[in-house]
């Protein structure tokens, strides 16, 4: 398998080192919607790697979703001509819609960031690694 953009195995929500297992349990479940499995069944790279190692996420979820907000109030406003309250009154339903995609999305960017790529890692899948 050739190796994909870190963005895109990002967005598909794949391991970064194998870029073939998936990151999160499949069904979705509100009471825990963060619910990843502690390896990767493929190529057994660890998905939390040390204690926090997700405290960086939350910084790409906050960058993330108010750029995207305030081109939601902008949009509002300016194109639509619609008021502060009822713009405010969207943004929060749309706010409220994006919460766990953003959640989901920050953390799987932050692991593709921080873990590389290995051509080899299914070979490699009985060595427990952390990705470093």
């Amino acid at each position: 398998m050739s190796k994909r953009n870190f963005l895109v195995n990002a967005l598909m929500k794949k391991c970064p080192r194998c870029q073939e297992g998936d990151l999160f349990i499949a069904p979705f479940n509100f009471s825990n919607p963060v619910n990843m499995p502690v390896h990767c069944p493929v190529c057994n790279q660890k998905y939390e790697p040390e204690p926090g190692f997700y405290y960086g996420s939350m910084f790409l979820s906050y960058i993330f979703s108010a750029f995207f907000f305030l081109g939601i109030i902008g949009f509002c406003l300016i194109v639509l001509k619609l008021s502060l309250n009822v713009s405010m009154a969207i943004l929060l339903l749309v706010a409220a819609l994006t919460y766990f995609f953003f959640l989901r999305m920050s953390r799987s960017i932050w692991i593709n960031l921080m873990v590389k790529y290995d051509p080899k890692a299914k070979e490699k899948k009985d060595i427990q690694s952390f990705g470093y």
